[in-house]
């Protein structure tokens, strides 16, 4: 009898020891994927009825707070979001019913002050109810933010800018957004309606498009093709490319053609700054599918961006073992088309990295939290992510991103205000098939200034309509990015 109550015994306390572990993997270990992921709405039924902290611009504007609701109101606080959909994808929203997104998700804790840090420094709150909440500070630059959105105007599209030495988001905007405003209605009916409608609608309103959402980067992905092949040594700047309208790659009777069929060819220079399609076709060809694989892994294409907003998405290209027996493919994703698929936070990382000597730094977009005195809980400390490719690479690159602008494909359309040298590549990613309706993508990626880059940009404009399908990255994405940039350097 001694003999099997032992047995139980040691059999229960393995159970517990199994259940204790589960308890904490679930509550330690899977806790940060657990709170952003936005089916659970625990945390946000949980803290609804408390007030919660700020959410601010780094130059101290309020763009989401908590306010007393009316006396006859089930909730005592009501969350307010200024200037409406101009910080949306970046404050998301906080609702009884649906949860929370974006930062109010990211950082619950701060805002509702359930922080260790900040319940301990709260403690006197337990007998005199004083307020325990925090503040999130944001990387992001009011003036900044709003010139994107002002610039873009309603055309679909995305700009994205980032500080060049720390990775820092400044502007994050989309086109089309949302009042996050509309969804903190008490009516939860009415809140489910309005989300379902924004599913619905063209233009995914609801995702940032500016991080959630991957296109075809066209001529910009030239960049990388160019960096790859600076860096296996397999061209430089007196490489010369031949003078053709055509290509016709090995496996495939159908020939590449540059834009518009034009004859292009010259040294490295020459069609960079035109954008020729032929010569990066050859150039992704002759590295091969190896190389350049490996070298769209360096600059990060394939994974996920590390940023600190949820859900980020993966920009892609393919694999070496696609590409053996798909050689046209590589020779058309050398300059962005086909499979080809960026973020356009990615691309601006990507201007980045040429200005910051190869080395691409971690996206952010929380620049600090605070508790409700001010004091300092935490800041982020800016990071490498890839070191996308050699200084010396970089150098070079730099010095054709400026030859775009002076007389490239760039030169009508980015020239900054005050002599201010800019680097830029354009690019016009082509959605038709032969015989089908122009439609294309417009983007632009960008840095300023040459000599002391401080911020890059990355601007891009859907192929939703004639105007955008009929024109080139140049003509219809670099106002945008010239309009933005002077406001920021500014700053």
């Amino acid at each position: 009898m001694n003999q099997r109550i032992r047995r139980l015994a040691v059999a229960l306390l393995a159970l517990y020891a199994i259940l204790f572990v589960q308890l904490n993997v679930i509550q330690v270990g899977r806790k940060s994927n657990l709170d952003a992921d936005a089916r659970n709405t625990r945390l946000t039924v949980r803290t609804f009825n408390d007030p919660r902290g700020e959410i601010t611009t780094i130059d101290g504007k309020v763009i989401a707070e908590s306010v007393r609701s009316e006396p006859a109101s089930e909730h005592p606080w009501k969350r307010v979001y200024a200037d409406g959909e101009l910080y949306a994808h970046v404050t998301g929203y906080y609702t009884f019913a649906y949860g929370a997104t974006q930062v109010e998700r990211v950082a619950n804790d701060v805002l509702a002050g359930r922080t260790a840090e900040q319940q301990v420094k709260g403690l006197a709150s337990l007998f005199d109810g004083g307020d325990t909440t925090g503040t999130v500070v944001t990387t992001i630059d009011s003036k900044i933010q709003a010139a994107a959105r002002r610039a873009l105007g309603e055309r679909e599209g995305s700009v994205v800018v980032v500080d060049v030495r720390t990775g820092a988001v400044k502007a994050l905007w989309s086109f089309p957004s949302f009042d996050p405003n509309l969804l903190t209605t008490e009516d939860d009916d009415l809140a489910g309606s309005i989300i379902q409608y924004l599913n619905d609608v063209p233009g995914d309103p609801l995702l940032a498009n500016s991080y959630q959402q991957r296109y075809m980067p066209g001529s910009t992905f030239k960049v990388i093709t160019t960096a790859a092949a600076l860096d296996a040594g397999t061209i430089g700047l007196g490489s010369v490319f031949a003078e053709e309208s055509e290509f016709l790659p090995p496996q495939t009777t159908d020939p590449i053609a540059n834009y518009k069929n034009k004859v292009c060819g010259g040294d490295l220079t020459e069609v960079f700054r035109r954008s020729c399609n032929t010569p990066f076709a050859r150039t992704a060809l002759e590295l091969g599918p190896q190389k350049l694989t490996a070298a769209a892994q360096r600059f990060g294409i394939g994974e996920s961006l590390p940023f600190d907003l949820p859900r980020s998405a993966a920009s892609t290209f393919g694999t070496a073992d696609y590409f053996e027996d798909n050689l046209p493919l590589l020779a058309i994703g050398g300059f962005g088309q086909g499979n080809t698929q960026m973020v356009p936070l990615h691309m601006a990382l990507v201007a980045a990295s040429v200005a910051n000597g190869g080395a691409m730094m971690k996206p952010y977009v929380i620049d600090s939290t605070r508790d409700h005195d001010g004091r300092l809980l935490d800041r982020t400390r800016p990071s490498v992510w890839k070191q996308a490719m050699t200084p010396e690479s970089s150098t070079i690159l730099t010095q054709l991103m400026t030859e775009v602008v002076r007389n490239g494909t760039a030169s009508c359309c980015f020239q900054l205000a005050n002599g201010v040298q800019s680097a830029a590549k354009t690019g016009t990613a082509q959605l038709n098939g032969p015989g089908e309706p122009e439609r294309s993508h417009a983007w632009i990626i960008g840095f300023a200034p040459v000599d002391t880059p401080r911020y890059a940009i990355a601007v891009m404009l859907k192929g939703t309509n004639a105007e955008i399908s009929e024109g080139t990255g140049g003509r219809l994405a670099g106002p945008v990015a010239k309009a933005v940039m002077d406001v920021a350097l500014t700053r």
